[in-house]
């Protein structure tokens, strides 16, 4: 069990759910007759009460690379499965459960909260892993940051319910949790939050260089109970010429079109060191406004929904 008991209120605005335990942090939305945005709130909160504590219960195996072909069948928690399904779509590649946690935690969320209710349109923001519900007609729009400590918006996206799409996740190094690799940010969309937040964190690891500038250290010198291991990961990352920057960038820019060409991701946004790389059909939907495909969004582990 967790030390720590569950904090569950509406925000000041009266219109968003806080649900905090632990390292989960989640912002919840629901748009719809007031009497069944209530009663979905009620739901999420019972569902995000023992959800922390599902995940202790088995996290020395989340953390454990998925090499088995039925690895799903070892877990019992609903959260954890999600995880497990998420990841071993990227078999053989080296990746743990875990990296789909935050994006998993927030589909559970979300479809508890439906779970027999009629909403327009509703939300579950973990961290900046979201996890969508639009009902026909409706649409998202999503604004974004490039970094944490630099919280102007630098551009959004719209995702109408016709889109495959009803997950939006992150990763990068110098975010919430430890990258191989050296991208500011990768955003991706896919078709459910876990399966965005797994295919981020591999994309993620791909935008990589070897360069003296990039500065590494093995994950567990960091955080001695990291699922990443001895496996070197980016501390920080000094100043690169615009080959170095091309060559990582392209690199990661061939996995998400490889993860895109087997139907696991919709697409991707890659950012690093003031240049992007997109990938994916129709993008002119998603674009940042007012800045070119060639331009220099990104994206980090924030999003911003407007009605």
């Amino acid at each position: 069990m967790h030390g720590s008991a569950p904090q569950i209120a509406l925000l000041p605005d009266k219109r968003r759910l806080h649900l905090n335990h632990g390292p989960i942090d989640l912002i919840v939305e629901g748009f719809g007759e007031p009497a069944q945005v209530a009663a979905a709130y009620r739901q999420a909160a019972t569902r995000f009460r023992t959800i922390l504590d599902e995940l202790v219960a088995e996290l020395l195996a989340l953390r454990r690379a998925i090499v088995a072909g039925d690895a799903e069948s070892g877990f019992t928690g609903p959260v954890a499965r999600r995880m497990v399904r998420a990841v071993a779509r990227h078999r053989p590649a080296y990746v743990t459960p875990m990296a789909a946690v935050a994006g998993a935690v927030a589909d559970e969320v979300l479809a508890a909260m439906l779970r027999g209710r009629r909403l327009m349109r509703a939300y579950v923001n973990n961290g900046g892993d979201i996890a969508l519900h639009l009902a026909p007609g409706q649409d998202f729009a999503a604004g974004v940051v490039a970094r944490p400590d630099r919280p102007a918006p630098l551009g959004s996206f719209r995702i109408g319910h016709a889109m495959p799409v009803r997950g939006i996740a992150t990763s990068g190094q110098g975010g919430r949790s430890l990258s191989l690799g050296i991208a500011d940010a990768v955003t991706v969309l896919a078709a459910d939050a876990a399966a965005a937040d797994a295919a981020a964190t591999l994309i993620g690891n791909a935008v990589n260089v070897d360069h003296a500038a990039v500065r590494r250290m093995p994950a567990r010198q960091l955080d001695p109970d990291s699922d990443l291991g001895n496996l070197p990961v980016t501390v920080s990352v000094g100043r690169l010429g615009a080959d170095a920057v091309a060559e990582a960038l392209d690199a990661g820019l061939a996995a998400a079109r490889a993860m895109r060409e087997q139907g696991l991701i919709h697409a991707a946004v890659l950012a690093l060191a003031g240049a992007i790389r997109v990938e994916g059909e129709g993008l002119a939907a998603i674009a940042p406004t007012g800045v070119a495909r060639e331009g220099t969004w990104s994206k980090s582990g924030s999003a911003r929904s407007s009605p």
